[in-house]
């Protein structure tokens, strides 16, 4: 019987809830779920209050922001391409962010002043951004503008390993190596407040983008036949997906496979219609992140490990099934 769109709604909703109350309290300090509750109300003991603000809040906020950004984005380019292997990475912007970051280390910026990492990732996210729309706003093709991105992506990501091999401290070159692994560790409401609005931003974009790529499933000449403006569409998924990626990467590093995993398990479920998918993929990369995020936490206290290899640890193997099965269906 397959689920509706109220159910699946609904569910990951309480998923949600449930891990986002482990989340807050989980952790060295352990927290009751009535502290919980009293703390973000500001009514708590000052102890809760102070964790809850200073050091759990933020990593809350930022784990659902970011899942909820990358499942979007990769079920919107989906969609797009009309290809189950579009990733969010194809458009580039995930790895001209890591470039703006990896460029104030290697200057040594951010030693002066906190905040300096993640305004030169979200610098960087923000010219690739606009890199993007300047093609898309010329009339570029799908496979033109992701093209674009991959050639884009391709040349940050050389630039970061030249930046990396210039590096004369190694020590440094270890601090660029593990931040770009990805984590929430260490993040305060400030990275929040940088990342939060831009993402959420980009996530509302791909949902206004949702019902027009219902009509594109049957082709793009019969989608603009029924009037879909393929151009304004093409400059809303990009433009879309590039803030919900860019700017969790300029806070938080790479985080892989999200955008990959949560729309192909959601898929099935709704009739692969991306008016559905796209927003419910939202929710399930918020509650696929947060749950990583708290296998991170729970691991032995030997070293947290990095976010980024905790999901690729999980959707590497997802995409070893998936390349299988479509093996055994003969396609």
């Amino acid at each position: 019987m397959r689920l509706t769109r109220r159910h699946l709604i609904g569910g990951l909703l309480i998923v949600l809830l449930l891990l986002a109350l482990t989340s807050l309290g989980l952790g060295p300090v352990p927290i009751s779920p009535a502290r919980v509750l009293a703390g973000l109300w500001g009514t708590g003991d000052r102890e809760a209050v102070l964790i809850l603000r200073e050091v759990r809040l933020p990593r809350l906020l930022l784990a659902l922001a970011i899942g909820a950004g990358l499942g979007a984005a990769g079920a919107a380019l989906q969609a797009l391409l009309r290809n189950p292997l579009a990733d969010p990475g194809l458009t580039g912007v995930s790895a001209t962010a890591a470039l703006g970051a990896v460029l104030v280390f290697y200057l040594g910026a951010g030693s002066g002043y906190a905040l300096a990492l993640p305004l030169g990732g979200l610098a960087g996210a923000l010219l690739g951004t606009l890199c993007l729309l300047g093609l898309a706003h010329r009339g570029a093709s799908s496979f033109s503008l992701i093209l674009a991105g991959v050639a884009l992506g391709s040349l940050a990501s050389a630039a970061s390993s030249l930046v990396l091999s210039l590096v004369d401290n190694p020590y440094a070159a270890y601090e660029i190596v593990f931040w770009l692994m990805g984590s929430l560790a260490d993040r305060s409401l400030t990275h929040a407040a940088l990342a939060v609005p831009f993402t959420l931003a980009g996530v509302a974009l791909l949902w206004r983008a949702a019902p027009a790529l219902d009509t594109l499933a049957l082709g793009e000449d019969i989608a603009a036949s029924l009037g879909t403006d393929l151009p304004r569409l093409r400059t809303l998924v990009v433009a879309g997906a590039a803030l919900a990626v860019g700017p969790g990467v300029a806070v938080a590093g790479l985080i892989g496979f999200v955008g990959l995993l949560v729309p192909h398990a959601l898929r099935p479920m709704v009739g692969h219609q991306p008016s559905v998918l796209v927003p419910l993929s939202a929710l399930g990369g918020a509650a696929l992140t947060l749950l990583a995020d708290l296998v991170c936490r729970l691991l032995p206290a030997g070293g947290e490990p990095k976010l980024g290899v905790i999901t690729a640890l999980v959707g590497a193997p997802f995409l070893l099934v998936l390349l299988w099965r479509v093996r055994d269906s003969g396609l």
